[in-house]
C-alpha cells in the first residue's frame, strides 16, 4: 500500500507544480526571467525553448512531461498490485491447509453406519409395502376393467418390483461381507444404492398413481368398484366353510407327532373371518357414505376392505395350496426316496466319507413310508424336506426326481412365507423379507437353498409378530371390527382409534399425496 502511494504521488506532483506561465530553462548568457525583450526574438532564444541535454528537470519548456518520466511510477504501481495479489493467495491456501484448532472450517458430521443400515432397512420395508398394496389394489382393477387397462400400471409394478429385487441382493451381499467390514466407504456407497433402488421403485409406482387413479374414476363412479369389492367378498365367504372342513381332514390325516403338517396354516381360516369382518363392515360404510354423498369417505372405506379382502383371499389361498403341496408331496416322497438312496450309494463308492448323518435321515423317512397305518403318520411335505436337505452336503438334488422334489417343496415354502408376510407386514421387519426375496430368487438356480432361506424368513416374521404384539387386545371392539388384524396386516396404518386410514396402489409420494404418514 505504501509502495502504491508513492507511486500515485510521482505522478500526481509534476501537474501540481504546473503554474498558468509557461516556465522556460534559464541558459547560459539569457536574461533573468522577467526582463523586457524587444525587437525579434534572436536565435539564441528559438533554440532555448528545445530541452537542454543536460537538464533533467522532467520537464519541456513548453510545460510539457517526459513520457519516458512516467514509466518508472507504473512500474511501481503495477509490482505492488502483482505483490499484494500473491500475499493474497498464500493467506487463502494457509488458511485452508492450517491444522491448528479452532481455525479449521466446520466439516459437516458424518452418519455412523449403523444408522445408515437402519435408513436402509426402513426404505426396504417401505418400498416393499407399497409393492404389496399396489398389487392387491390392481387386482380389483383388472378385476374391473381387463387386463389390457391396466397393462401400463401392471408394467411399472414388474419394474418396480425388479428395482425392489436388485436392491434386495445389494442387502444380502451387504450381510455376506460384501463390500468388506473394512472398507467403510464402500459399505456407505452400497446403503446409498439400496436407498436409491427403493427411491426408484417408489417413483415408478408414482408416476402410474395419477392414472391409475384416473381409470378407477371412484369420485365418479363408486357404484362398479363397490360391486367389484362385494362380489369378491361373497366369494371369499363362501370358501371359508369348505376351506375349513378341508383343514380339519388334513388334521386328521397327517397326524405328525411333534408339529402337524398344517403348521404353517394354523389360524389362517380364523384370521381369514376376522378380515371378512372388517370387510363387511367397511363395505357397508362405503356404501352409506356414497348415498350420502361422502366421496371421500366412501372411497377410504372401500380401499380398507379391499385389502382385507386380498389378506382374506391370501389366507384361504395358503390352505388350498398346502393341500396340493401335501398330494404332491406324498405321490413324490417314494421316488424321492429311491433317487437318494442310490445318490447315496454312488457317494460311499467313488468317495467313502462320513454320511452317517445323511444315511440316518433317509432311513427314517423309509420307516415311515412303510409303517403301514391306514392314515399317513407323517408330513409327507416335511419327508420330502428332510430327503432333499440330506443330499446338501454330497453336492445332489439339482437335477431328475431330487431336483423336481426340491423344486416342489422351496415352492411350498416361499408361498407360505410369502402369505404369512403379506398378512403380516405391519409387523413384519426387513430381516425376513431380505430372506425371502433371495430365497425367490435363487428358487430356479437352487431350489435347495432357497428352501431353506423361505423357512428362515418364515421364522423370523414370525419372531417380529410375536414382538410387535397386537396394540388393540382387549379392546372391546377388537374381535367385532377386525381393526387389530387389519393394522396386523398393514391395511390401516394404525394412527387412528379406528385404525388410520388405508394404502393404495402408488410409491412414498403418492403416500405423502393423499396425506399418509410413511411406514
Amino acid at each position: 500500500m505504501v509502495g502504491g502511494a508513492a507511486g500515485v504521488v510521482w505522478l500526481v506532483l509534476p501537474v501540481m507544480t504546473i503554474k498558468g506561465e509557461v516556465p522556460v530553462a534559464a541558459g547560459r548568457g539569457e536574461p533573468v526571467a522577467g526582463a523586457s525583450v524587444q525587437g525579434p526574438e534572436p536565435e539564441a532564444a528559438r533554440r532555448s525553448t528545445a530541452q537542454d541535454p543536460e537538464d533533467h528537470s522532467g520537464y519541456y519548456s513548453d510545460g510539457s512531461t517526459s513520457p519516458a518520466d512516467l514509466v518508472l511510477p507504473l512500474v511501481a504501481v503495477g509490482g505492488v498490485v502483482v505483490l499484494a495479489g500473491y500475499g493474497y493467495v498464500r493467506r487463502t491456501r494457509r488458511a485452508r491447509t492450517r491444522t491448528t484448532p479452532g481455525v479449521v472450517s466446520p466439516q459437516p458430521p458424518v452418519t455412523p453406519l449403523p444408522v445408515l443400515e437402519r435408513q436402509a432397512g426402513t426404505a426396504l420395508v417401505q418400498a416393499d409395502d407399497c409393492l404389496r398394496t399396489s398389487r392387491e389394489e390392481l387386482a380389483f382393477a383388472e378385476d374391473r376393467f381387463g387386463v389390457a387397462a391396466v397393462g401400463p400400471f401392471a408394467g411399472a409394478l414388474r419394474e418396480a418390483e425388479r428395482e425392489l429385487s436388485a436392491a434386495f441382493a445389494i442387502r444380502v451381499r451387504y450381510e455376506h461381507g460384501v463390500p468388506a467390514p473394512e472398507e467403510e466407504a464402500a459399505r456407505r456407497q452400497a446403503l446409498a444404492g439400496i436407498v436409491g433402488r427403493c427411491a426408484e421403485a417408489g417413483r415408478r409406482l408414482d408416476a402410474e398413481a395419477p392414472g391409475f387413479d384416473q381409470l378407477r374414476a371412484l369420485e365418479r363412479d363408486m357404484g362398479d368398484a363397490l360391486g367389484v369389492a362385494e362380489g369378491r367378498f361373497r366369494e371369499l365367504a363362501g370358501r371359508t366353510g369348505a376351506v375349513e372342513a378341508t383343514l380339519a381332514d388334513l388334521d386328521a390325516r397327517h397326524p405328525a407327532p411333534g408339529a402337524p403338517a398344517t403348521a404353517a396354516v394354523t389360524g389362517y381360516v380364523e384370521q381369514a373371518k376376522d378380515r371378512l369382518v372388517f370387510a363387511t363392515t367397511h363395505l357397508n360404510q362405503a356404501r352409506q357414505a356414497t348415498d350420502l354423498g361422502d366421496t371421500g369417505r366412501a372411497i377410504r372405506d372401500l380401499r380398507a376392505a379391499e385389502g382385507a379382502i386380498s389378506q382374506a383371499d391370501t389366507f384361504l389361498t395358503g390352505v388350498d395350496r398346502l393341500v396340493n403341496s401335501l398330494a404332491e408331496a406324498a405321490q413324490l416322497v417314494p421316488a424321492a426316496l429311491t433317487g437318494a438312496e442310490a445318490e447315496l450309494a454312488r457317494a460311499r463308492a467313488a468317495a467313502p466319507s462320513d454320511l452317517a448323518s445323511a444315511h440316518a435321515t433317509l432311513a427314517a423317512v423309509r420307516e415311515e413310508l412303510t409303517s403301514g397305518a391306514p392314515y399317513d403318520p407323517y408330513d409327507p411335505l416335511d419327508a420330502l424336506r428332510r430327503i432333499v436337505r440330506a443330499l446338501l452336503p454330497l453336492g445332489a438334488g439339482r437335477d431328475g426326481v431330487l431336483g423336481f422334489a426340491a423344486r416342489l417343496v422351496a415352492r411350498a415354502d416361499i408361498s407360505a412365507a410369502d402369505g404369512f408376510v403379506g398378512t403380516h407386514r405391519g409387523a413384519v421387519g426387513v430381516d425376513a423379507r431380505t430372506r425371502l426375496a433371495e430365497a425367490q430368487r435363487l428358487l430356479d438356480t437352487d431350489p435347495a437353498a432357497a428352501g431353506v432361506l423361505a423357512l428362515e424368513a418364515r421364522e423370523l416374521a414370525e419372531q417380529d409378530v410375536r414382538m410387535h404384539g397386537n396394540p388393540y387386545a382387549g379392546a372391546a371392539d377388537e374381535h367385532t371390527s377386525g381393526v387389530g388384524g387389519a393394522v396386523l396386516g398393514g391395511i390401516l396404518l394404525g394412527e387412528d382409534p379406528d385404525g388410520g386410514p388405508p394404502l393404495s396402489f402408488g410409491g412414498p409420494d403418492t403416500r405423502k399425496r393423499r396425506g399418509l404418514p410413511p411406514t
